[in-house]
């Protein structure tokens, strides 16, 4: 194989990553211009502070994407803020503070939850949409009544974590901590088998897949990047809040779909996930350097549903080619 058709096929294989790459080359040419600070040590890492759970929701939605049967996991807003509120109220009041609890409180419920919630999909046979819809609202009920208004404290080992003015915070590290896992993960055989899974599971299953162990392991996944997204939450709030947490369910799903992954599942990935959010942060950042008085949180929903429904036509341009020739 030349050059050429290496380059080609290296094209062809990311052509799913060409809004997201454009349009946020696009944004930080604009914000080098509207807001140059951004580009600071301290401008970098308040970025990194409020992208990093926003990078981690959008990954935590991913694989259940990708698994297929139009899985979509609504749930993970209030999830992440069930993660939140109970950090605070549960574990940090009764003294239960220490790293090692609340990474493994965490992850343990986090993946509890989405194998539970894998376990009605498949086995009860319910669409996702709909147990996941009614996860989101039972959820976000529980953590009204757990916390009725935002109130308590994050651990005493994460007070500094929110600081954001150094690039190298403890949240940076942890971002790229499973950013990394992420792309171990993306290079495995059990992440080709959900890719399979998700593009055409009777083949899948006709070739010896175990769709089944595919799909919970989709789940089990996602449980654990939710739980991350929820320490780096915890540590962007420094306190428990049972609304906010609910708000990354549609900006975890437009990050993964603004950045190419189909929600019919089988193709996409992290790295678009991650450019995606990247998107949904400076889209937010650039239209917050423009006077837009009363309407502005009004301008940016606009804007983030103009940006999302362009880029589903470009991404659906851009594929049906492909598809056709197959």
């Amino acid at each position: 194989m030349n050059l050429n058709e290496k380059a080609r096929s290296l094209l062809t294989r990311n052509q799913h990553l060409l809004t997201s790459v454009c349009l946020s080359a696009f944004l930080l040419l604009v914000a080098a211009f509207r807001a140059p600070q951004l580009f600071s040590s301290s401008g970098i890492g308040s970025a990194i502070i409020v992208l990093a759970p926003l990078v981690l929701a959008s990954l935590a939605v991913t694989p259940i994407v990708l698994a297929g049967r139009g899985g979509v996991d609504l749930s993970v807003g209030p999830l992440l803020g069930f993660l939140n509120v109970t950090l605070v109220a549960w574990l940090v009041e009764y003294g239960y503070s220490s790293p090692t609890y609340v990474i493994v409180y965490l992850v343990g419920i986090g993946v509890l939850y989405q194998i539970i919630i894998a376990t009605i999909i498949i086995y009860v046979r319910v669409s996702p949409i709909i147990v996941t819809l009614s996860a989101y609202l039972v959820l976000t009920g529980v953590n009204l009544v757990i916390l009725d208004r935002p109130s308590g404290v994050a651990p005493e080992w994460m007070f500094d974590w929110g600081n954001g003015a150094t690039v190298f915070s403890p949240v940076f590290f942890v971002l790229c901590g499973m950013i990394v896992l992420w792309a171990i993960f993306s290079r495995t055989a059990f992440y080709q088998q959900i890719l399979l899974t998700g593009g055409e599971e009777r083949m899948a299953f006709a070739s010896g897949v175990n769709t089944v162990g595919a799909r919970f392991g989709a789940h089990a996944v996602a449980g654990v990047y939710t739980a991350m997204a929820a320490l780096c939450y915890t540590a962007l709030i420094g306190s428990g809040d049972p609304t906010q947490g609910s708000t990354y369910t549609l900006s975890a799903i437009t990050a993964v779909v603004l950045g190419g992954t189909s929600l019919a599942g089988g193709r996409g990935g992290g790295l678009g996930s991650i450019l995606g959010s990247i998107c949904i942060y400076l889209i937010s950042y650039v239209l917050a350097t423009f006077n837009f008085g009363t309407v502005s949180g009004f301008v940016t929903q606009m804007s983030t549903g103009v940006v999302l429904v362009m880029s589903l036509l470009v991404n659906s341009a851009i594929s049906r080619p492909a598809g056709e020739t197959k």
